[in-house]
């Protein structure tokens, strides 16, 4: 866990021209550029700080446009003023980063590159590229952890899990503190803002739960939940929350995929432990005249399923972590 004593001075925030002084409630707007019609875009953060030393937290959701659970996640927090009597330190609220892919219904910006693959990014590169430098520039070496609300993509439902880096010790004890019912131990992903954190030695929990395009509550209360706790393990809150089960930890995964095409129901769902062998669904022809039925290829957790009615040979069905 992080040390409260390299945080017991009161340190300087800086986000665009302002100042963010302790005690202090501010609203800033980064300039990302225009729309084609001319209208200008921004990334607005919001900006809370304790009159006491603590960590500098960020919460940031919409990295992909389309992935609308973890922009609720971070909205709803706003809308209940959780972060307005913190104990100490800072929380910098990003609801929306990818503001492009989020007018489109799309993961990505308009040029089709992944925010999350173009970290740390460089003002003189791509829109994708542009949104990243806004954040590893001017944020990320003012905080120290950061908390980023995604969701499955492509029909994809994943059961609430958060993920960290591994052999990330603060990571781990910080992902506990959350406590959703899965913590994945996953590699980074060349781009990702995790990948740039984990360089900058800060910590960052990967919070995903739901599926892009739809709200689910379920996800968006564990998301809002595992902050709380997070936040509350920093020092940061004293908010009084339930007893839950204690995290699975998950070392390894593997995909479930489609033997052949056709209509694919499922039969169990994420979340489930599941044994060798045991039938998860079916995928049969429009005719109903043939229907194969989907096993586990191991024991271990359904954290993830496809929602896609159809589906192609090779296709993804389930993710299984073991």
């Amino acid at each position: 866990m992080l040390d409260p004593s390299l945080y017991s001075d009161i340190r300087k925030i800086q986000l665009g021209s302002n100042d963010i002084i302790p005690g202090a409630v501010s609203r800033v707007n980064y300039n990302v550029g225009n729309l084609p019609s001319g209208t200008r875009v921004a990334i607005h953060m919001e900006i809370f700080r304790s009159i006491n030393p603590g960590p500098h937290v960020m919460v940031i959701g919409g990295v992909h446009g389309d992935e609308i659970n973890g922009v609720e996640i971070v909205r709803r927090m706003l809308e209940k003023n959780l972060f307005h009597n913190l104990s100490a330190g800072t929380v910098i609220a990003v609801p929306l980063l990818n503001v492009y892919g989020f007018i489109n219904f799309s993961r990505d910006v308009p040029d089709g590159k992944d925010v999350n693959r173009s970290f740390p990014g460089t003002l003189a590169g791509s829109l994708a590229s542009r949104v990243a430098r806004i954040i590893s520039k001017n944020v990320l070496p003012q905080v120290d952890v950061i908390i980023d609300c995604h969701s499955g993509s492509n029909n994809r439902f994943n059961f609430p899990q958060v993920r960290i880096s591994k052999g990330d010790d603060i990571s781990l004890a910080l992902a506990k503190a959350f406590n959703p019912p899965f913590i994945l131990h996953k590699g980074m992903l060349r781009g990702s803002l995790r990948k740039t954190a984990r360089l900058a030695n800060k910590p960052c929990l990967i919070y995903e739960g739901g599926e892009a395009l739809r709200l689910d509550g379920f996800s968006i209360s564990r998301g809002i939940t595992g902050i709380e706790r997070t936040l509350n393990q920093l020092g940061m809150l004293n908010t009084p929350l339930a007893n839950l089960t204690p995290p699975i930890e998950i070392d390894r995964t593997s995909w479930i995929r489609a033997s052949r095409a056709g209509l694919f129901l499922w039969s169990k769902s994420s979340g489930l432990a599941v044994r060798k062998g045991e039938p998860l669904g079916t995928i049969g022809d429009p005719y109903g005249t043939n229907k194969i039925t989907v096993t586990a290829s191991r024991d271990g957790y359904l954290l993830g399923h496809t929602n896609a009615p159809l589906v192609n040979q090779g296709d993804a069905l389930f993710h299984l972590g073991y």
